[in-house]
């Protein structure tokens, strides 16, 4: 069940505090928007201009005000429980305080960085999977529509992590007009972790939901671009899969799946870890 939604505002015009807000709408659950002040970023020690340090901080401030506001309006419009924190953080700890506020939701949301910039966005992301010990839902850089559960796409390898973000996303499943299990399997064409005999299709359609399976195997491909390039033939609204089956920094050395979807994402996506 989802009843608390907290989502970060970034501080720019363009958020996706509307998709955030369409999630709470259909739970009829309550949000929280955090928007951050940055502390004033000095380049380099030595002399500083005061009154540059003070403009700099009443702009962060007055960013952060703003984004507020407007999400605030919105939930308002919306008819949505809302209301909004502004708190005052250095910017490298952003993603463990983040992370950390995170843990008394049901439901953390957050915004795809920008692709190709190093943002806030990105440490908040990583923040809230590993953080949180809670589900976070991934928007899109370029989302505009509201939540849509038509086909929702489930990435199972039967790993931990696949097997929490299976858990954690039942609330969105129980909505789902379909659900897609889509399974990338090896040279042999078997899924390593998957004993025989035991099936999430089979689990998930004792939940009532309408389940179908599809088996992939990758060729030429990495299994992030097979993922991505299965959800926009299949027109996936909503894709669920686990998060950072390994340590960060093997993520990071190796590139992921995790990493992959992440930077190219076009639809939202829950993930857990």
């Amino acid at each position: 069940m989802i009843k608390d939604v907290v989502f970060n505002l970034p501080l720019v015009q363009r958020d996706k505090a509307d998709y955030a807000i369409s999630i709470a709408s259909a739970f009829e659950a309550h949000i929280t928007g955090t928007a951050f002040v940055y502390e004033a970023i000095v380049p380099v020690p030595g002399d500083i201009n005061p009154d540059i340090v003070e403009a700099q901080q009443r702009e962060n401030e007055e960013a952060a005000k703003n984004a507020a506001k407007r999400f605030t309006d919105a939930a308002a419009r919306a008819g949505v429980s809302a209301d909004a924190l502004t708190l005052n953080v250095e910017f490298g700890d952003v993603g463990r305080r983040f992370g950390v506020i995170a843990r008394c939701f049901d439901l953390a949301v957050v915004g795809q960085a920008e692709p190709g910039k190093d943002t806030a966005e990105t440490t908040i992301v990583e923040g809230a999977l590993f953080e949180t010990g809670r589900p976070v839902a991934i928007v899109p850089y370029i989302q505009k529509a509201p939540l849509k559960l038509d086909n929702v796409m489930v990435c199972w390898d039967g790993s931990r992590s696949a097997a929490r973000a299976v858990a954690d996303s039942m609330p969105f499943l129980e909505r789902a007009g379909r659900v897609e299990i889509v399974t990338v399997t090896n040279e042999r064409g078997k899924l390593d972790r998957v004993i025989e005999g035991v099936d999430i299709a089979t689990h998930l359609a004792r939940h009532g939901l309408n389940v179908t399976v599809n088996r992939m195997p990758v060729d030429e491909i990495d299994v992030g671009n097979a993922l991505l390039s299965h959800a926009a033939d299949s027109d996936a609204d909503f894709m669920v899969m686990g998060g950072y089956g390994h340590s960060r920094l093997r993520e990071f050395v190796l590139g992921g799946v995790t990493r992959s979807i992440l930077s190219s994402m076009t639809v939202p996506v829950l993930m857990s870890h």
